[in-house]
């Protein structure tokens, strides 16, 4: 259910920035949007999973604010990770 190393280490090297990037706002919108997209098949078959369902809420949101971040600081990056992640339809 969690991202493993091969995963994480392929966004990694796909959105950052440097060598040593790890903490850029693409990077963290990738991460969280990875982890997003494994949490939530678990609730289609676990409904009434309202713990768990708040961390998902809480990755979510976390996700929103940075990218609001990164529409307020640079729009073309932000265009660009929206694009590559495929968030809007």
């Amino acid at each position: 259910m969690a991202v493993t190393k091969a995963q994480t280490a392929g966004i990694l090297k796909k959105f950052r920035r440097s060598e040593l990037d790890t903490g850029s706002p693409e990077v963290q919108v990738a991460l969280l949007t990875a982890r997003i997209n494994e949490m939530s098949p678990h609730f289609a078959t676990h409904k009434k999973d309202n713990h768990g369902r708040r961390g998902l809420v809480t990755c979510v949101n976390q996700r929103r604010k940075l990218l609001d971040y990164l529409k307020r600081t640079d729009v073309k990056k932000y265009e660009s990770v929206i694009r590559d992640l495929d968030l809007r339809k």
